[in-house]
């Protein structure tokens, strides 16, 4: 998978979560950047990111992911 086709996809589940067709992410995305992007909504985004993809994130992984481009980072090490 392509780092495009990566976004194609997270792009389409932020929307989902977060009910926003208007959303788009890029590697510099962060919570403060998307108006409801909350703890309860980052639970349910790292939920349905890992839905997507078929991954399990570790605890250190989700406590220390700053943006979306180090989310997309693991995704793909994780699917070598």
């Amino acid at each position: 998978m392509t780092r495009e086709e990566l976004f194609e996809r997270l792009n389409n589940v932020f929307r989902e979560v977060f009910d926003d067709d208007e959303i788009t992410v890029n590697d510099e995305t962060t919570s403060a950047d998307i108006e409801d992007w909350d703890s309860l909504e980052h639970i349910n985004l790292v939920s349905a990111v890992e839905q997507e993809f078929g991954i399990k994130f570790t605890m250190g992984q989700v406590v220390t992911m700053k943006n979306v481009g180090e989310m997309a980072d693991i995704i793909l090490a994780g699917n070598q």
